[in-house]
């Protein structure tokens, strides 16, 4: 076998070329599962205790409508107003339910599959302020943040979709923001996108602009590229009046929907995990028998969002490990019940892009993926526990999740990978090493994860490199992007139509087009 000449220097010449999509390292969609925090007994117990919550229990206020559809499949209104699911029609929505169920981009080369135990990762959130890593400071979040963010994130290979990261604090009026939340995001990314809406009226309205976007409503229904994200209920098991609406014109509307329970272990859902994961999908399992009750097989994630509380002094702790134990629970119910699911999980507690906020997000966002969550939301950009987000941090977290993703897709072990030609020829033919070998060649794309910007430099090499620092290369990237990249995925005719139609904040220029 001969050896290749150029050493080091030829080797990064190598790996910083352009990967084609086939020998990239990690893709999108990479299985999980490896991770089970429960014993599939566990498994069958938080199942078992979900279906008597629906069934004992049930949800107090429900809307007319709901309680004449889930009435119609066997649902029961009590006389204390709760409605009750039993068993059967519980077992009959998820077996109505879509299994293998695909987001849409814009761009079909976003299209993300959910089916098994394949792990996507989005950003998501609410965050009232923007953090500046540089100053340490906060200040209110606008409506561009939200599109820079989205531009951004269209620039990050492992952040797969893109859900709000921010409110629009610099527009008072709730419609005029539902509207531009989406419209910012869709004009910044053609990846998947999440969104949510406080009153229905405004989603229907949303809904011509993406028909428009689309070419008209055949074509939206057919590939929906945005999703709702929807808090139907108010943990511990109220139904949201306004959220109820809002899903049923989502799903009669075609877009796919995220049945989000967002319960606070020890506050408003139970102080022990394993009952917070049971009412978790009690409630999601809830909104899921909804659905199908509209529209059977409706597209529908599971969006098992339980979060954890401080119980010493009652705030949340996004950081906390046992938010990743939670997020990696509610995926291994998932598995077993063979549904889509997603999970809020990688956010800090820290403020900023420090230590203690890289650490918080490596530790959460690894355990849903390893667990195999089908979209681990709130993956990128998040701080102080949802408060913050941080644009530069996408950047520094796309890293983190291309190192999570590679954890999750694991060893592959054939004849090639086992490698006893190789090792062969270097112990008998004298070598003694295998940096020149055509496998370590051929392989060093493709086997290994690259990061953009930690530094693995030696000590001496970082100090002739004037000591490079992560979060100053993240800023200076995050300025390059921003005054250069201007997505243009939608064409000028169809935006000038839809600032006619409706009314939208961004100016034209920000944007990077012509007035």
């Amino acid at each position: 076998m001969s050896r290749r000449s150029g050493g080091r220097k030829s080797r990064v010449a190598i790996r910083s070329a352009p990967l084609s999509d086939n020998l990239k390292p990690v893709h999108a969609g990479e299985s999980g599962g490896k991770f089970k925090p429960l014993s599939e007994d566990q498994v069958d117990d938080v199942i078992e205790n979900s279906f008597k919550i629906l069934s004992e229990i049930g949800f107090s206020q429900p809307t007319p409508h709901c309680i004449e559809t889930c009435q119609s499949i066997g649902a029961k209104l009590g006389n204390d107003g709760r409605l009750r699911m039993p068993r059967e029609v519980v077992e009959n929505a998820i077996a109505s339910s879509t299994k293998d169920l695909v987001l849409h981009g814009q761009n079909p080369k976003y299209d993300l599959d959910l089916s098994g135990s394949r792990v996507h990762f989005s950003t998501a959130g609410a965050a009232g302020m923007i953090a500046d890593p540089i100053n340490k400071t906060y200040r209110d979040s606008t409506a561009k943040d939200l599109y820079d963010m989205a531009r951004i994130t269209d620039t990050c290979e492992h952040i797969h979709m893109f859900q709000r990261t921010c409110v629009l604090r610099d527009i008072s009026d709730s419609y005029a923001m539902d509207l531009n939340t989406t419209y910012n995001a869709v004009m910044g990314t053609a990846k998947h996108v999440g969104s949510s809406w406080t009153e229905a009226a405004h989603l229907q309205q949303t809904l011509k602009m993406l028909h428009m976007i689309a070419g008209d409503e055949e074509a939206w229904r057919s590939r929906p590229f945005v999703s709702q994200s929807n808090c139907f209920v108010v943990p511990p098991m109220k139904f949201a009046e306004e959220s109820l609406e809002c899903l049923r014109i989502a799903v009669e509307g075609g877009m796919p929907v995220l049945l989000l329970s967002a319960g606070q272990a020890g506050a408003t859902a139970p102080p022990c995990l394993a009952g917070t994961v049971s009412q978790a999908w009690a409630e999601c399992l809830g909104g899921l028998v909804y659905v199908n009750a509209i529209k059977p097989g409706a597209p529908a994630i599971i969006g098992t969002w339980p979060f954890v509380s401080d119980l010493r002094t009652g705030a949340m702790s996004g950081g906390s490990p046992e938010q990743g134990l939670l997020s990696a629970a509610c995926a291994q119910v998932g598995l077993n019940l063979n549904l889509p699911t997603g999970t809020g999980c990688g956010m800090s507690d820290s403020k900023l892009p420090d230590f203690q906020g890289g650490a918080e997000h490596a530790a959460n966002v690894s355990s849903a993926a390893l667990a195999g969550a089908n979209i681990i939301y709130e993956s990128a950009g998040m701080y102080a526990s949802l408060l913050g987000a941080c644009p530069e941090s996408l950047l520094l977290d796309n890293d983190i999740l291309g190192a999570s993703l590679r954890s999750t897709k694991g060893i592959t072990v054939n004849d090639k990978t086992l490698g006893f030609d190789v090792m062969r020829d270097v112990c008998l033919n004298g070598k003694g090493h295998y940096l020149g070998s055509d496998q370590t060649l051929d392989v060093m794309q493709s086997e290994y994860i690259y990061p953009d910007y930690f530094d693995r430099h030696s000590p001496s090499e970082w100090l002739d490199a004037k000591k490079p620092d992560p979060l100053l290369k993240a800023v200076k990237e995050k300025e390059k992007i921003l005054s250069s990249y201007f997505p243009k995925h939608i064409d000028d005719t169809i935006d000038r139509d839809i600032r006619e139609a409706f009314p939208i904040f961004l100016d034209r220029k920000s944007m990077g087009r012509e007035n």
